[in-house]
């Protein structure tokens, strides 16, 4: 068997049906040549149910202890030779597995990423696709990468198992990936992108949503950087403007507490503003350029999701570093 696809799933009866019904409708491989592992993480509503209508799905069942520990369990009992990961509320295209396992005709690689897109209309949904196609502009950039996330993720198990999987200590979806393909660059592993391997996935809509993920994405960058902390200056999917507006937004706030002292304080206050308004240009201009509507708000939303990343930084580093 070429490859298990494996999905965590908690209270996911809304969305799983979907995604394993576009599993089951996979083009360019045999159905023989893959299996569908979902892994029951604790839920209390009717996902169970519902997995069992699809006969050719195996179910495994755990307490509630998040995703990091379902994918581990999941690997564990794989029978491929790789093991494709990807979310319960994601819809993978047709030719997404095909896609996934191309770059394996490569025996130097262990490890592939592949994309999402999203069909959503609403406009926080459609920042959020030109915020990570942005990203993904980045990672074309690189021969080789090390950053892999799980909702379109594939490792060689023996690879996978070699490094023992993924760190469980991470409660939630919050930096478990990530920490994995670190941990497989770092010994030289190759792990490379394919955009053509397409999951469709739903974006918040809400902008207060969309600001309560990033708080908490941020808050628990402390962990990971704690791990990896030759990966705080950059990686092949963070945009380094992301972090200098973090800088600039903490300088920010120093800058407006000492300018009670004078005004040569107010002026490298507002020239810090200035530096910060120059590092939205990129983003904004990415965003205009495939949204143009978006493009137009995205300046707003720029400025707030930094706040939102710099407070959860600040939480993670008084409350989540264990």
């Amino acid at each position: 068997m070429k490859a298990s696809v494996i999905i965590p799933a908690f209270n996911a009866e809304k969305t799983i049906a979907e995604t394993l019904k576009a599993l089951e409708a996979q083009k360019g491989i045999a159905r023989k040549d893959f299996e569908i592992i979902v892994v029951d993480d604790g839920s209390t509503d009717k996902t169970i149910q519902l997995v069992r209508k699809f006969r050719n799905v195996k179910l495994l069942n755990q307490k509630h202890k998040g995703p990091a520990t379902a994918r581990n369990l999941g690997a564990g009992k794989a029978r491929g030779e790789i093991v494709v990961f990807t979310d319960s509320d994601c819809v993978p295209e047709k030719n997404w597995l095909a896609e996934m396992l191309e770059p394996f005709k490569g025996k130097e690689i262990i490890g592939v990423q592949g994309a999402y897109k999203t069909k959503q209309k609403s406009l926080i949904a459609r920042f959020g696709q030109a915020e990570i196609e942005e990203r993904y502009d980045k990672m074309l950039n690189f021969r080789f990468v090390d950053w892999i996330g799980t909702y379109s993720g594939a490792y060689r198990k023996k690879e996978f198992l070699r490094v023992k999987g993924f760190d469980e200590s991470f409660p939630i979806a919050s930096g478990e990936d990530p920490d994995l393909s670190f941990r497989m660059a770092k010994k030289g592993k190759k792990l490379v992108f394919n955009p053509k391997a397409i999951v469709y996935h739903r974006h918040p809509e809400s902008l207060w949503k969309y600001l309560k993920v990033k708080f908490f994405r941020a808050f628990y960058r402390v962990r990971l950087y704690s791990k990896h902390k030759e990966k705080i200056a950059a990686d092949s999917y963070t945009t380094p403007t992301l972090k200098i507006k973090i800088i600039l937004f903490y300088l920010i706030i120093l800058g407006f507490i000492t300018s009670f002292f004078g005004f040569v304080f107010q002026v490298l206050t507002a020239l810090l503003i200035l530096l910060f308004a120059l590092t939205l240009v990129p983003a904004t201009w990415h965003a205009l350029k495939r949204d143009f509507v978006v493009g137009l708000i995205a300046p707003v939303i720029l400025t707030l999701r930094t706040i939102a990343f710099s407070l959860g930084l600040a939480a993670g580093m008084i409350w989540g570093r264990k």
